[in-house]
Formats: C-alpha cells, sequence, structure tokens
C-alpha cells in the first residue's frame, strides 16, 4: 500500500527542518531594535554570540532526537521509568555545563550570570523533553494505529481467498480420486486418510477463524496435508519433513506456513526426473525457523490460474502486517534448487 505523500521521508524530513529554522529563528524575528542606532554595538555579538546560539540550537535538536529516538523506547516503553529519570537529570546537567562553559568562552562581552543561566535552559529543556517524548509516543500510537488498520484490511481481503485457494481443488479431487481407489481395493489407508481430510478441512473452516492457534495444531495441519500429498504422488516425489516444537504453548497466525509448503508440491512435482522436497520447522526459545526447498524446472513456463494459492506476495504482505520487525524471510532460486527459510519470534 503507497503511504500518501506527506508520509514520505522526504516530507517529514523537510517538515522537521522547516519546523527547527521557524523555533529558532523566533528569537531574531521578535528581537527588538536597538533604539540608539548610534551607540557601538558589542564587538563580539554579530559573531560568536551568533555561533554560541547556533552551538546550542544543535545541541537542543540532538537532545530532542536522542530523547525520542533512544531514551523513550529503551527506558519509558520498558517501564524503567527511574532509569529515564536518571537519564533526564544526567542529560540536563550534562547541557547546563556545556551551555556555561560556551557561554563564558565565547561570550565575552556579556555577564555570565549563574540564575538566569540555569533558569532559562531549564525552561527550554522541559519544553524540549516535552515535546520530544510527546512526539514519539504519538507518533508511534498513529503508527500502530495505521497497522492495525492495514492488517484489518487485508485480513478482510485475504479471508476468502485463504479458505478458498490455500488447498486447490485440483488437490482435493486428485485426493478424493485416490481414496475412491483405495475403497475398490479395500485398502486399510482409506480410513487413517479420510481422517486426515477431515481433519485438515476443520482446521480450515473453524481454527483459521482465530486470530492465533497454538503451534502444534498448525504443525498438524502442515502433517495431514503433506501425508495427503504424499498419497497423491507416492513414490514419485521424495518428501523429507520434519516437524519439531519443544513447547506446545507456541502461538502462530493460523494457515501462515502452508502457501510455502503448497507451492512446493505446485512447481516441485511437475517435469523432474527426481522431484525432492524438503520441510524442516523446529521451534524452539521462542524462535521458529522453517523451510521449504523443493527442485523446479527451470525450462517450462507454468501458466497461473485462480486456484494457485494466494502467492508468495501475498505471504510477505501478511507477514509484514503480522510480525513487522519480528521476522526475516529469505527466498534464494539457485541450480534449479529453490529455497525458503523463514524465521519468526514467537510470543
Amino acid at each position: 500500500m503507497k503511504k500518501p505523500w506527506y508520509q514520505q521521508k522526504w516530507a517529514v524530513f523537510s517538515l522537521h527542518v522547516i519546523t527547527w529554522l521557524f523555533l529558532f529563528s523566533l528569537p531574531y524575528l521578535l528581537r527588538s531594535s536597538y533604539k540608539n542606532e548610534g551607540a557601538k554595538k558589542p564587538v563580539d555579538e554579530p559573531g560568536t554570540f551568533f555561533l554560541f546560539g547556533l552551538i546550542m540550537n544543535v545541541l537542543w535538536v540532538s537532545v530532542f532526537y536522542f530523547n525520542a529516538f533512544w531514551l523513550v523506547p529503551r527506558f519509558i516503553y520498558r517501564k524503567r521509568y527511574w532509569w529515564f529519570a536518571f537519564a533526564q537529570l544526567l542529560l540536563l546537567f550534562l547541557l547546563l555545563f556545556t551551555s556555561a562553559s560556551l557561554f563564558r568562552l565565547l561570550v565575552s562581552t556579556k555577564v555570565f550570570s549563574v540564575g538566569p543561566h540555569l533558569l532559562v535552559n531549564f525552561f527550554i529543556y522541559l519544553l524540549i523533553f516535552s515535546g520530544s517524548t510527546t512526539y514519539r509516543m504519538v507518533s508511534d500510537k498513529i503508527g500502530e494505529d495505521r497497522r492495525l488498520s492495514e492488517k484489518e484490511n487485508e485480513n478482510l481481503k485475504t479471508e476468502l481467498a485463504l479458505l478458498r485457494s490455500q488447498v486447490s481443488p485440483h488437490f482435493m479431487f486428485n485426493v478424493l480420486n485416490n481414496m475412491v481407489a483405495l475403497a475398490r481395493k479395500k485398502s486399510d489407508l482409506l480410513e487413517p486418510s479420510l481422517i486426515k481430510l477431515s481433519s485438515l478441512m476443520r482446521y480450515m473452516l473453524y481454527e483459521a477463524d482465530e486470530e492465533k492457534v497454538s503451534l502444534d495444531k498448525e504443525i498438524e495441519y502442515l502433517q495431514s496435508y503433506i501425508d495427503l500429498q504424499r498419497q497423491r504422488f507416492g513414490n514419485k516425489v521424495r518428501v523429507q519433513v520434519d516437524l519439531q516444537a519443544d513447547n506446545e504453548h507456541y502461538q502462530i497466525e493460523p494457515m501462515l506456513l502452508i502457501p510455502f509448503v503448497e507451492n512446493a508440491f505446485k512447481h516441485g512435482t511437475t517435469l523432474l526426473e527426481d522431484p525432492m522436497i524438503n520441510i524442516n520447522l523446529q521451534a524452539e526459545k521462542n524462535l521458529l525457523n522453517f523451510s521449504v526447498e523443493n527442485r523446479y524446472n527451470g525450462m517450462t513456463v507454468e501458466e497461473k490460474d485462480k486456484t494457485s494459492g494466494i502467492g508468495l506476495a501475498n505471504v510477505k504482505r501478511r507477514l509484514q502486517l503480522l510480525y513487522n520487525d519480528a521476522y526475516k524471510l529469505n527466498i534464494s532460486n539457485h541450480d534449479h534448487l529453490f529455497t525458503i527459510t523463514l524465521q519468526i519470534q514467537l510470543s
């Protein structure tokens, strides 16, 4: 989703620059003119006093962004309020000391007074501190609300697509045909196959409505899907699977991993001499590592249809909305080997 122009980086940067220039120019714009134009102005005011003001303005800007982008996220958001207060006092002391030192060094025509110096700098710091903290918290709240809104809209758009396309009609028809053949042969495999199919359908229709499900249920769904695909292809496709989780209380969004597996079976089972698919899932220490690897024929061009699934681009978008910076997805395509690796920080 393309951001509006006022949310673009160049627009935000320009707004910040214009705001700071306006604020720092106010003292000069509002300063009264000299009553006695014939009086001799201090020699160092046009130069060194301006340099002092410029350096202090740079310091105030630095304090604003240092507080907004470093102190607030690391202390306020982590509820380390005493450390935050200590950091503010330390920062205020350093600024007062720096300001006094610069004044005595650069401004020789004006008498340094401790009381006014402390008072003026304290109120400026209070303004910078409150504005910086408010700016960060409000901007984060707006960003979070916008992301939640995008997530809700994306879920509404993809909910029907997920239910209709995660298991394509082609796959279902092939499974049913295999079951008919098993029934004619009175095979002992028919009953477990029907149980797996019913489990798969139950998960799609009921469990997928939840915001999050246990990782065990997602693994069970993946295993049922893979087992049915194995029944469909038999010994024609070598499938190696390793799905493990060290904690049954892990939570994950439903049907988040299946598009990668479905993609492997779709593109890694046709027009190949030795089809191979490797699927691995390891979850430990609140970290999920998931990988799918399959061979493919780079010489063939497959025609897309409406039953192809939601596609990897849509999965990437869903991951971004659901996990923001708490995931890593790598997709590689080398030597007729297509590999995806996904890492998710679980809650």
